[in-house]
């Protein structure tokens, strides 16, 4: 398992909107699923996506963007048709009935630069998803190969029979399709890409970074990390500490903390069982290095999300 994909773990698309309606400008469309995580593919035309905060990225067609935050955003043919007379739209992924009580888009002849849209909104299960979003902007854009709007082209007509388990197809291929966007975007970064990312492909740092992931209740040791990594372990913790800015016992300690906070949102676990999965011979131990580290005990920090998930 790599921090990528163990990242990724809680993220699901769920509604993703695979059609091929087409918008005629002008035109505004509200996002207001409030997903973590709403990735929007530009397959003709183009527009630009509106952020609550007055961010505004512009996106053509062959474009993918990734936006981030949890907030409703919109996208229209482009910025100034907000304040005149346009069409809206109003997509959810979340709310099939609300869908069910708006007009889809209406495909209109191909003049006029129309704009046509693939759309897939994510939740997000637990708190794993957390360190990922922190290593994203509110807006990540690439530019996909050529061959793919042609592919989502090509699963529009194939997908129209409507054939049982249609649903969980689409989004089965949008959950493919964020983690290619995310590798590509990451891979772009070069080195201001996260260390977890860039530490993985590391041919020393990165085999202590995959056993880490894996069996984060393994009583890791130095020693037994290098053995991983197949080298010395003066060298494991030299190069793990360049590359990932701190040693290799450091990070384990957060990741189990990290592992620990969404284990403890499981009410039927017990904080012993929570500390036996992260690696903790007895409760007492991790109560310790939770409260070092996070200011408060496993008890007390389950009664305070639980107090704010009521809220």
């Amino acid at each position: 398992m790599d921090p990528l994909s163990e990242l990724l773990g809680g993220i699901r698309a769920e509604g993703a909107i695979l059609s091929d309606a087409i918008l005629k400008a002008p035109w505004v469309v509200s996002f207001d699923d409030r997903a973590p995580l709403t990735m929007v593919t530009v397959a003709r035309g183009g527009g630009v996506i509106m952020l609550a905060d007055g961010t505004r990225v512009e996106l053509k067609a062959g474009q993918t963007a990734v936006v981030t935050g949890g907030e409703p955003f919109r996208m229209a043919d482009e910025a100034a048709s907000v304040d005149r007379p346009h069409l809206d739209y109003w997509l959810t992924c979340f709310d099939p009935e609300a869908c069910a009580e708006l007009d889809p888009p209406t495909p209109v002849a191909a003049d006029g630069n129309p704009t046509a849209l693939f759309v897939g909104a994510y939740r997000a299960s637990g708190r794993r998803h957390e360190r990922l979003m922190r290593a994203l902007p509110p807006v990540l854009v690439i530019d996909d190969d050529s061959d793919i709007c042609v592919w989502l082209d090509a699963c529009v007509i194939d997908i129209g029979s409507r054939k049982p388990g249609t649903q969980a197809f689409i989004d089965r291929l949008f959950d493919w399709g964020l983690v290619c966007t995310l590798r590509t975007w990451f891979d772009q970064q070069g080195r201001q890409a996260p260390v977890w990312y860039r530490g993985f492909s590391d041919p020393i740092a990165g085999p202590a970074l995959e056993a880490i992931h894996t069996r984060p209740e393994n009583p890791w040791t130095v020693a037994d990390l290098a053995g991983e990594a197949g080298v010395s372990r003066a060298l494991l913790a030299k190069r793990f500490n360049e590359i990932m800015g701190e040693p290799p016992l450091t990070y384990l300690t957060e990741w189990r903390m990290q592992l620990a906070e969404e284990l403890l949102a499981d009410p039927d676990l017990t904080v012993a069982q929570v500390a036996r999965r992260i690696g903790y011979a007895d409760q007492f131990g991790f109560s310790n290095a939770f409260k070092r580290r996070k200011g408060k005990s496993p008890s007390e920090y389950r009664k305070i999300e639980k107090t704010a998930a009521t809220v």
